[in-house]
């Protein structure tokens, strides 16, 4: 049994040894799983709505170029007021009155002083007018703003996707990592009752005292409280994962052996920051504040625009030839003189340029410094690896060695625990390093921003 154990453990290194060739594997199921985070992710959905926002904010921009029709109406119901006074009886009654006199009769009446209020009564006027900008900077340069802002919208959705891949790969592999402890715990248990079982079996034929038995009890008991620890692990891990991809908690994980074990020998550090999106951001960041700088300096361009109204005007709602009437017109703002303020907007815009280009310069620094101390844990997580498996393999023959000199009766108990212990611990490391080198190589790969996420067939 204690040779099969050994052999197994020997042949776990050798299947998770370190590829000498070809690229980093990407498996089916860990791409699958982080296509599902990208259609499921809340935080990730959340950014996709702010691109979405985006979007709207361009077509609205958009339609500024189009013709605005609005339907206006008003009605008027009036009493008192001002009044404008019309001598018409003073003016037309001597009139009349000759004309009676010489006709000898009495066809023209005499007519009253009128009096009209200055406020219409039962008055309505009811219009469809149509405006169309002709000349208007600020809405050429808005819509430019605008999409940008989508550039820029689609670059942070871009990092959000970037980050979550790391997280999911980190949460994958730790998973992994996980369950590796719960199954070297597990042989561990079974190496230990076999001692329980062959000290006791020696205690009986009095070879033996219960020394032995009773540190093999204690290993026992110390190894059950770690495996359940490990167990714990294995379910925090479970959910973490899960809530990544907005999923149950305690749902299952199907784990790509492959998608651990395969790991490349040397990582391509050719691919530099060119591509990270956090850098498109600041850029497009410049590019906004440039154009609202140029806008603020077009504002001594002149706004022109064109209206025409067609309606109907009259009193108690009567509709005839005339009451219906169209008004055209066109209408100019100049600003000539605004106090200084489009000066003042104009260099605030410019100072918003200069900052951008220093926080592009800074991240652009800091992007790289990221990226070297990624590769330099890279280079430290593999030769932890490839030190772990050596130390597996050593800690296998050591032993195995002591189990032959302890059954020879040449070798205390206590000195074969030490060595059931380092073995322990070697397989525990080894998943540690094995795990550690994975999520080194997930960061490497979010730092050179390599990994394809707008190449995943999203649910």
């Amino acid at each position: 049994m204690y040779t099969t154990f050994i052999r197994l453990s020997l042949l776990l290194v050798a299947l998770t040894g370190i590829s000498q060739g070809g690229a980093y594997a990407q498996t089916g199921r860990l791409d699958g799983y982080i296509a599902d985070a990208f259609a499921q992710n809340q935080g990730l959905k959340e950014q996709q709505f702010n691109l979405d926002k985006a979007l709207y904010d361009l077509k609205e921009a958009q339609a500024m170029y189009l013709p605005t029709v609005s339907v206006l109406g008003s009605y008027t119901k009036s009493s008192g007021g001002r009044t404008i006074d019309v001598p018409v009886g003073d003016l037309i009654n001597p009139v009349y009155t000759a004309l009676n006199q010489l006709t000898n009769s009495n066809k023209y009446p005499m007519l009253q002083n009128q009096s009209f209020l200055l406020n219409p009564d039962n008055f309505y006027d009811a219009k469809v007018r149509t405006s169309l900008p002709l000349i208007n900077a600020e809405i050429r340069y808005n819509k430019l703003i605008k999409q940008q802002l989508i550039n820029s919208q689609q670059a942070a959705v871009n990092v959000y996707k970037r980050a979550l891949v790391k997280d999911i790969k980190t949460a994958y592999y730790r998973y992994y990592q996980a369950l590796q402890g719960v199954a070297t715990y597990n042989s561990a248990m079974l190496l230990i009752k076999e001692n329980i079982r062959e000290n006791e079996s020696l205690l009986r034929n009095g070879v033996r005292n219960g020394t032995a038995l009773l540190r093999a009890q204690t290993e026992q008991q110390k190894t059950s409280a770690s495996l359940i620890q490990a167990q714990h692990a294995v379910q925090n891990a479970r959910s973490y994962f899960n809530f990544l991809l907005n999923r149950p908690l305690t749902d299952s994980i199907i784990v790509d052996q492959d998608a651990v074990t395969a790991v490349q020998a040397m990582a391509d550090t050719t691919a530099g920051t060119a591509k990270r999106e956090e850098l498109n951001q600041l850029r497009t960041l410049q590019q906004v504040y440039t154009l609202d700088y140029k806008l603020q300096k077009s504002g001594f361009i002149p706004k022109v625009n064109t209206f025409i109204d067609l309606g109907s005007q009259g009193f108690d709602f009567n509709i005839n030839n005339k009451t219906r009437y169209y008004l055209w017109g066109v209408n100019l703002q100049w600003d000539i003189f605004t106090g200084g303020q489009r000066k003042a907007r104009a260099a605030q815009s410019h100072a918003k340029i200069q900052a951008a280009t220093a926080q592009l310069d800074q991240t652009t620094q800091q992007l790289n410094l990221q990226l070297d101390q990624a590769y330099n844990n890279y280079q430290s997580a593999k030769a932890a690896y490839q030190s772990s498996v050596s130390q597996l393999t050593f800690a296998g023959k050591y032993y195995n060695d002591q189990l032959k000199a302890y059954r020879a009766g040449q070798l205390l108990y206590l000195e074969l625990v030490d060595a059931q212990n380092q073995l322990t611990n070697s397989r525990l490391q080894i998943a540690d390093t094995q795990a550690g080198l994975q999520v080194a190589l997930a960061e490497l790969e979010r730092d050179q921003a390599t990994y394809p996420i707008n190449n995943l067939n999203t649910k």
